[in-house]
């Protein structure tokens, strides 16, 4: 039986986080040693807790897709497959899988019938038998032969009488984690084959191609390899079954590696990761010298709920799989079987004892000796149909019984793996199995709009995603009337990222208390957090793929803000919430639609000059004297010519001509500015023609008519400078892009061109954005500052939620998060012009519009 040295990398660093009322403690993790286990291996992650200062220089829900539409490979069409509990099955890479494509998108049916037909074996292009496949940080240090199973062992099988966790033994590569995953996935014939299909083997059919499925962010990837093994003198390199020709688990973990981009990407993990990917449980890890006083009741009701279970004891660092005097292995994984309270009669008294049934995976006479131990008299108390109830047995068979008392004693560590309400079987819960509640949504954090950092970056971290949930039921057997909940924060695809120097994010969440009247407000604005302390928090911010933790919370309304430790870090997530009860969970966030525009920047005429009076509110109209409408004409007709209207590129001309100049100017102390029209956006004096022919009429008709071409800083130690951002090209004026854009804006005819009165609300609505432009560019930098975005666009009367702001955040914003004028300027003419054509067609204020395909690839081609 082969035998693994621990392995081991750099310490963990951790910070810590000043909330209003506590400390919270923050773990980077970066040592995980991989322990000798047997048969069976498990990443245990090592923590420090030193406590180190704050760096302050340098802290939706998922709709699966219905299985019933019919989607296309080639020529043949193709229906999307479920696994047991109904959730649908997509390929790698796949659009809707949620992970991003390497290459072709690959059906396991179609690529093996392919390889049938013209009798070949399959050879996988996007995961090819090089060195490439196998690290990514350096070259191999020997040569690697790549070989099929057939060329390994004789008489080659998928399985060989069955499969067992005996089928798993670990090879040179450090996934000892992984190989735990698997050997506790055999123990549950549904949901191993859930993972394991059992449509492939080494006879039927046979063209060296196989497929594995895996839960990636709450949803089920198929992963098609081909069966080419790195191999060195001719012996498997990595994982192997104890059957020298049995090969499923090889082939699983070259599957799982090749999710990850390699096999060098699988060094390093936990048991928790793997078994989430294997089941789409939650996962739960406990320190047993710092166990909850309810610990046993969790592995209770972890029992009712079909939930795997696991614990360990440290290893003994001098020893390899060292034996105490009690026969427990250190450094060794056990299976907990059972859990349940025996009744028990002695001479003096009667009632329940709780104990634990515990399986060590060498499954020999290397068992616990102490009390309730085999043979032990500890069992003459307990009733002859107790335990035929219990399937009692004294085999030398690795199973044992332990008490509670002493398994918190001798063991150090717990894990438990919470399945998904739909992985339990009708049959499991008519037997008595309960099935959690379960909430899921992923969300993202992005640079400058929704990447706030944790509660030490008050002013930034209401810009977090916020989630709201409601727990409506208490926990049937709580006394005290409360709920209980995980809350399990997981980020994405950062493993598979690894190559490109990407780890894992220092993460982690906050739980919050909502009034009813708190609940209005959407999302949670500064003010909320700066009051209120939290009433629930991850145990601390660490740089796991997963932070988890359970808790107990009277009924009521709750705020989940997960967050990076640092702002402006870029990630996606996944929040999972369980609950034993009833609850309700939904994303804290704005209706998309109109609003009003912000009191500072509104008055001018709305009615007189362009917009909607859904865009703005009434407001006192100013007159304008006739010159200025007469010499706007003047302006317009010198450069429409005889048609009356403007092309994008007479447009273009007008912007061009008017804001290269005005649009940034350099103050004598060296701080960038816009240029603004004398007696700014808020005087009525003027009003709107002043702002505009500020920055639009310097030098034309329009300019002298009314003074624009006044220099407002009085002329002294300014100068002027060309722009400098993306839409303004460098001495080229406005991109064709936005030119066009703003035509199809007001242009509803679709002629591309615009009229007069076009032409009017166009100003209007470049004053408006110009004025709410300059209002949040505090530092007058030309540009708006991180998490600035989403209140301009509110001023300017655009109500937004986190998706649409990351999705322009991510098409506008610069590297650093943010966004230029004219960048600015492109994002509000394309809401405008978005939700103009959703609420033309929205007649009846539902919220639903309803386009074919025509005239929708029509509307969103031509805006």
């Amino acid at each position: 039986m082969s035998k693994t040295h621990p392995k081991s990398e750099p310490k963990p660093i951790i910070f810590s986080e000043m909330d209003c009322e506590e400390l919270i403690e923050c773990l980077r993790v970066t040592q995980v040693e991989n322990v000798n286990l047997g048969n069976l291996s498990i990443g245990v992650v090592n923590f420090t807790t030193d406590h180190l200062p704050l760096i302050d220089d340098d802290c939706d829900k998922i709709v699966p897709e219905s299985a019933e539409k019919t989607h296309y490979v080639g020529e043949k069409s193709w229906k999307r497959e479920k696994t047991f509990d109904g959730a649908p099955i997509f390929r790698l890479g796949e659009r809707g899988s949620g992970l991003r494509s390497r290459g072709d998108v690959q059906d396991f049916h179609t690529l093996r019938q392919q390889c049938l037909a013209s009798g070949t074996l399959f050879e996988d292009p996007e995961f090819p038998a090089a060195d490439s496949s196998l690290q990514f940080s350096r070259r191999p240090d020997r040569y690697v032969q790549w070989l099929r199973p057939m060329e390994i062992a004789d008489d080659a099988q998928f399985f060989v009488e069955g499969y067992s966790r005996f089928d798993v033994q670990q090879g040179e590569l450090g996934d000892c984690w992984l190989l735990a995953a698997a050997a506790n996935l055999t123990q549950d014939p549904k949901l191993f084959f859930r993972v394991v299909p059992e449509d492939q083997s080494f006879s039927e059919d046979y063209a060296g191609i196989f497929h594995f499925r895996f839960w990636q962010y709450g949803r089920w990837i198929d992963v098609v390899i081909d069966d080419r093994l790195p191999t060195y003198r001719g012996e498997l390199l990595y994982m192997h079954s104890t059957e020298k020709n049995e090969f499923w688990s090889a082939l699983l973990e070259k599957a799982y590696a090749k999710l990850h981009g390699s096999y060098e990407a699988l060094k390093g993990g936990t048991t928790c990761e793997a078994m989430e990917d294997f089941t789409g449980g939650v996962t739960e890890m406990y320190d047993l010298k710092e166990a909850p006083s309810n610990l046993y009741n969790i592995l209770l009701k972890g029992m009712e709920r079909n939930s795997m279970m696991g614990c360990s004891l440290e290893p003994d660092p001098n020893v390899l799989e060292a034996e105490t005097s009690e026969g427990l292995i250190r450094g060794h994984a056990y299976s907990i079987t059972k859990v349940q309270m025996v009744d028990i009669v002695t001479p003096n008294t009667s009632g329940k004892i709780p104990l634990l049934r515990l399986r060590n995976p060498w499954g020999n006479d290397a068992e616990w000796n102490g009390p309730w131990s085999d043979q032990s008299p500890e069992w003459r108390y307990i009733p002859d149909h107790v335990k035929e109830q219990i399937g009692l047995n004294f085999d030398v068979d690795g199973e044992f019984w332990m008490s509670f008392k002493d398994f918190l004693t001798h063991y150090d560590r717990v894990e438990l793996c919470n399945l998904s309400p739909d992985s339990l079987s009708d049959d499991q819960v008519s037997r008595g199995k309960k099935k959690w509640e379960m909430s899921v949504f992923e969300g993202e954090w992005t640079p400058g709009v929704t990447a706030g950092g944790c509660r030490n970056y008050l002013e930034s971290f209401w810009h977090n995603p916020q989630y709201v949930i409601s727990l409506e039921d208490p926990d049937e057997d709580d006394d005290e009337g409360k709920c209980t909940v995980i809350i399990a924060l997981m980020q994405k695809n950062r493993r598979s990222r690894r190559n490109m120097g990407m780890d894992c994010l220092t993460i982690g969440f906050a739980v919050y208390h909502l009034s009813e009247r708190d609940l209005m407000n959407k999302p949670q604005k500064m003010n909320f957090f700066k009051y209120n302390a939290s009433v629930a928090r991850s145990p601390a911010f660490i740089n796991l793929r997963e932070v988890s933790c359970r808790f107990k919370l009277p009924p009521g309304h709750y705020l989940i803000v997960p967050s990076t430790f640092d702002p402006n870090e870029e990630g996606e997530f996944l929040i999972r919430v369980f609950s034993e009860g009833r609850s309700h969970m939904e994303e804290n966030d704005e209706e998309v639609g109109f609003g009003n525009v912000d009191d500072r920047v509104s008055n001018y005429d709305e009615n007189e000059f362009g917009d909607r009076d859904h865009v703005t509110p009434s407001l006192p109209q100013p007159s304008y004297p006739d010159p200025q409408k007469s010499a706007m004409e003047k302006l317009f007709l010198d450069i429409a010519g005889d048609d009356m209207e403007v092309d994008w590129m007479e447009l273009k001309r007008i912007l061009d001509h008017s804001m290269k100049d005005d649009l940034m100017k350099v103050s004598a102390n060296g701080a960038t500015q816009l240029g603004a029209p004398p007696g700014g956006a808020a005087e009525g004096d003027g009003g709107l023609l002043a702002l505009l022919c500020g920055a639009l009429c310097k030098d034309n008709a329009i300019g002298q008519a009314f003074g624009a071409n006044t220099d407002p800083g009085g002329g002294e130690g300014v100068v002027t400078v060309a722009p400098s951002s993306s839409v303004m090209t460098d001495y080229g004026g406005f991109s064709k892009d936005v030119c066009r854009s703003m035509v199809a804006m007001l242009d509803v005819d679709q002629s591309g061109k615009l009229g007069f009165e076009e032409f009017r609300t166009l100003l209007n609505d470049i004053a408006k954005w110009k004025a709410v432009f300059k209002l949040y560019d505090r530092d007058g930098s030309g540009r708006l500052g991180a998490f600035e975005l989403r209140e301009a666009l509110n001023s300017a009367g655009y109500h937004l939620n986190n998706r649409v702001l990351n999705a322009l955040a991510h098409r506008y914003g610069s590297r650093d998060g943010m966004i230029a004028f004219d960048d600015f300027i492109m994002c509000a003419v394309k809401i405008k012009t978005m939700i103009d054509i959703f609420k033309e067609r929205d007649v009846d204020g539902t919220n639903m519009a309803t386009f074919s395909m025509e005239e929708w690839v029509e509307k969103t081609v031509y805006s």
